[in-house]
């Protein structure tokens, strides 16, 4: 079963696999938007409570700009697959995997102090 589409047949289930990837995005941005409202409103850290907002801060930026990198990347594979075109390679999810990885050893180094 395929959908018409311009010039070429897409199979809706890449079309699906696509928007799952999508929603993947908008959990993870959900996600980091929650920590950042949690973390900022309960977590006490004596003598460190601007760094826990900063922290906190971040991470709800952060959450808005993967929620904006995650609609990016569903568009560049919808026009990809539409247009029958190959999915150019991407340093997204690298640069974002290092970012939260950091981000988390920071609040990890900090809990731990605190």
């Amino acid at each position: 079963m395929t959908e018409q589409h311009g010039d070429s047949d897409v199979d809706y289930r890449f079309l699906l696999a696509n928007e799952r990837t999508f929603l993947a995005w908008m959990r993870t941005a959900l996600a980091l938007i929650a920590g950042g409202v949690a973390l900022d409103q309960f977590v006490v850290v004596a003598g460190a409570r601007d760094l826990v907002t900063v922290l906190g801060i971040f991470a709800i930026v952060l959450g808005g700009i993967v929620a904006v990198l995650g609609t990016i990347q569903w568009r560049r594979a919808d026009r990809a697959m539409r247009s029958a075109q190959p999915m150019n390679s991407s340093t997204t999810v690298v640069i974002l995997g290092v970012i939260v990885a950091l981000f988390a050893l920071t609040i990890a180094l900090l809990l731990s102090v605190g």
